[in-house]
C-alpha cells in the first residue's frame, strides 16, 4: 500500500513538472533559443514514467530532424524568409504582451505607438 503511494506520488509529480517544462518550451519555440531542447527534456522528463512520451520524443525528434535537413536544401531566399517570418513573430509577440510599451514608459520616450493594442 505504501509502495503504490510512493509510486503514484511520483508519477503525479513527474507528470506535472514533465507537462510544466513541455509548456514553457511549446511558449518559447518560435523565438531564439532553446525551445525545441526545453521540450525534448520535458519530454525526457515524461518518458521516466509514461510510454507515450517515449513516442512522442522520438516522433518529434524525427519530425525536427526532418525539418532541419528540409531546411538546409532550400535555396538562400526561402530561408532568409523563414528567418524573418520567425522575427516577425517575435517582434509582434513582444509588442502585444506589452514589452516595448513597458521599455516605452521606463525610457519616458513618449512613443505611445509602442504600446500594445491589447491593454487600451
Amino acid at each position: 500500500m505504501k509502495y503504490q503511494f510512493r509510486r503514484h506520488s511520483k508519477r503525479v509529480l513527474v507528470a506535472l513538472a514533465g507537462g510544466l517544462v513541455v509548456l514553457i518550451g511549446l511558449a518559447l519555440v518560435p523565438y531564439p533559443g532553446p525551445g525545441w531542447l526545453i521540450i525534448f527534456a520535458g519530454l525526457a522528463i515524461l518518458a521516466t514514467e509514461f510510454e507515450f512520451a517515449k513516442r512522442w520524443r522520438d516522433a518529434l525528434r524525427k519530425i525536427y530532424t526532418t525539418w532541419q535537413q528540409w531546411l538546409k536544401r532550400q535555396p538562400m531566399l526561402l530561408r532568409i524568409a523563414i528567418l524573418l517570418l520567425t522575427g516577425i513573430v517575435v517582434v509582434l509577440t513582444i509588442w502585444l504582451i506589452n514589452g516595448f510599451g513597458a521599455t516605452n514608459r521606463f525610457l519616458h520616450l513618449g512613443l505611445d505607438w509602442l504600446n500594445s493594442p491589447l491593454l487600451h
